[in-house]
């Protein structure tokens, strides 16, 4: 069988199950009771594991494909194949101090500086490229409540809103990295001709779903004098799908794939060219 491993919990579990779910990979088990499930007729085993071990686990071959954040595969550096960007899960990694710390950039940062983190690569990559010499603190949690008792003096962690930070009266002052969720490959299995297809066909299903994120299916009667109109109106994916109505010659149906931002402007463009019955349906997955 083919491999997957995906996070068994934290931020990225439950949206990649739905993500497979939206894909036609219904996940036979839940990451509670088993280490491991399957899916696809049993013709792919998706691994529970750690999200800061799927790296390693693809890497060595032990898992053919895995998702996991970008921040974790930057932090890991391991040799795997980024493949597809699943748009979400997003979060940043910044360097913050406290709120009456006179620093506001990397470079205000003295050296000698304690930086406490769970992320030690890439804050010394980060403060190594900016001409710091830092002393990294490992920490495994609770980062933002070590420039408060005296273990560092600033930290560098994860963040989404910055609501946390705020809280523990802390202050962003520089972003090391961009996180979403991402599909890495095994090298090997990528040359395998009996993986390949497999690999690809998944790869197509997953990326089907993230094309239709955020897009909806409109439809609409409208008049065939106004159809100039109603093309600038709908530009759609290769502009609006257009067919004639039997019972009202007068009229034609549009359809086509939209942006959920440009529905309110949409439908009115649509309804002040005399556009009646308009529909609008979610999209679960788009093929390109």
């Amino acid at each position: 069988m083919l491999k997957i491993a995906v996070p068994n919990k934290g931020r990225l579990s439950e949206a990649t199950l739905d993500l497979f779910r939206k894909a036609g990979m219904k996940v036979e088990s839940s990451p509670e009771r088993k280490l491991y499930a399957t899916a696809l007729d049993r013709t792919v085993q998706i691994l529970f594991v750690r999200a800061t071990d799927i790296p390693e686990f693809v890497a060595d071959g032990v898992a053919h494909l895995g998702v996991t954040g970008k921040d974790i595969l930057e932090e890991q550096r391991k040799s795997v194949r980024e493949i597809l960007d699943l748009q979400y899960g997003y979060c940043r990694l910044v360097v913050a101090v406290p709120e009456g710390s006179p620093i506001r950039d990397a470079k205000d940062v003295p050296d000698g500086a304690r930086v406490a983190s769970s992320f030690p690569n890439l804050t010394h990559r980060f403060f190594s490229d900016a001409g710091r010499h830092v002393k990294v603190v490992e920490v495994s949690g609770a980062t933002e409540i070590t420039p408060h008792i005296g273990v560092a003096d600033l930290i560098v962690d994860l963040t989404s809103s910055g609501s946390t930070l705020a809280m523990n009266n802390l202050r962003e002052v520089a972003t090391i990295v961009h996180s979403t969720a991402r599909v890495v490959a095994n090298e090997a299995a990528l040359w395998d001709a009996r993986r390949r297809p497999q690999i690809d066909a998944i790869l197509a299903s997953l990326e089907s779903v993230v094309n239709a994120r955020g897009k909806r299916y409109l439809m609409a009667n409208v008049p065939k004098a106004k159809l100039d109109e109603v093309r600038r109106i709908l530009p759609g994916i290769s502009g609006p799908t257009i067919m004639d109505i039997l019972s009202h010659p007068e009229l034609v149906a549009a359809h086509a794939v939209v942006d959920e931002g440009a529905l309110f402007e949409i439908v009115n463009k649509l309804k002040a060219v005399g556009a009646t019955g308009i529909l609008v349906l979610p999209i679960e997955r788009l093929v390109a």
